[in-house]
Formats: structure tokens, C-alpha cells, sequence
């Protein structure tokens, strides 16, 4: 196996952002969590965590290939209402140790699967972290909610703690 290097630069790195693959107006793998491989003087694939990929609709063929730099990869089609496309997917189930990042991940030719970049706060607009919802984001909430009559709530609940103690407790 000759590792990549100047003559054949491969990288690596994790997706800064959501990405999708879309088949026949179906989501077929949703991730958070893809990995970007750049090689040489190919396009970027995006590999997807198996996990993140509807493999109820996938199916192993008996094709396998073998690249000198990343292993042997093993392919899947794609079988959806009436479309089958076959080995539209592969996936390194072994890659060689300096690959060893997209072990069992799947990825797709872009030219059979639309595979493509999503901004998650276009397809989640009222998803929110935990940390991010701040205790007075809250209040807020409850102040200007209408407690069935009209007004807001804000009067209707005096506080039932005074607030932490020295001690982290609740007085």
C-alpha cells in the first residue's frame, strides 16, 4: 500500500455542516456527522455514518474494488418504489490504517444520488440546544403567555425560592 502523500495527497476532516443524500425525492442518509476525503485531483466524497443512512433500502452486492491507498471497498444498490440503482454506494468495511476514519461509512456517486450540503438552521428553525436556551428565554416565554383571560402570567406566580444559597442550595 503506498500511503498518500505529495503524488497523491489524500485528506480528511469532519464536515463543518449538515449533509444529505436524496434519491427519487426521498432523504436517504441525514448526518451531522459526515466525513469529507479530498484526493488528488478527484471531487470531495462524503462519507456518512452508517447509522445516518436508511440501509433498509440498501442492498450488498457482490462487486468489490480495490484502491491501492484506501483498501477494499464492497458496494450497495439502492432499491426504492420502483427504482433500483445498482452499486450506487460503497464503503470501506477495512481501509487501510491511514483511512481507518471512514471504516464502515457509506458514500455515494454524486451523479446517481443528490448528495448535498443543508444549513440545519433552515431545515430545524426551532431546534435549540440545551445550553442554548438560556433560563430568561424562558421567563420571557411565560411573561407573555396568556394565562386564559387575557393577561399575562407574569403576576399570576410569585417566585417559590428566594435563589441558591452560599452553599448551591435553595433557600
Amino acid at each position: 500500500m503506498p500511503p498518500p502523500g505529495p503524488d497523491h495527497p489524500i485528506t480528511l476532516e469532519p464536515a463543518k455542516n449538515r449533509w444529505r443524500a436524496l434519491f427519487e425525492g426521498h432523504v436517504i442518509a441525514d448526518t451531522n456527522d459526515a466525513l469529507i476525503l479530498r484526493e488528488a485531483n478527484l471531487g470531495p466524497v462524503v462519507y456518512f455514518p452508517r447509522e445516518d443512512v436508511a440501509m433498509e433500502y440498501m442492498g450488498r452486492t457482490d462487486l468489490r474494488t480495490h484502491c491501492p491507498y484506501k483498501g477494499d471497498a464492497s458496494y450497495f444498490t439502492l432499491r426504492m418504489e420502483s427504482r433500483i440503482e445498482d452499486n450506487v454506494a460503497w464503503s470501506y468495511e477495512a481501509p487501510f490504517p491511514a483511512m481507518g476514519q471512514i471504516a464502515g461509512r457509506i458514500a455515494f456517486y454524486p451523479d446517481r444520488v443528490e448528495v448535498y450540503e443543508v444549513d440545519d438552521a433552515q431545515v430545524n428553525p426551532h431546534r435549540r440546544h440545551h445550553d442554548d436556551l438560556a433560563r430568561e428565554d424562558v421567563d420571557q416565554i411565560v411573561q407573555h403567555t396568556d394565562a386564559g383571560d387575557g393577561h399575562s402570567q407574569k403576576d399570576r406566580w410569585p417566585p417559590n425560592v428566594e435563589g441558591p444559597d452560599a452553599d448551591g442550595g435553595l433557600r
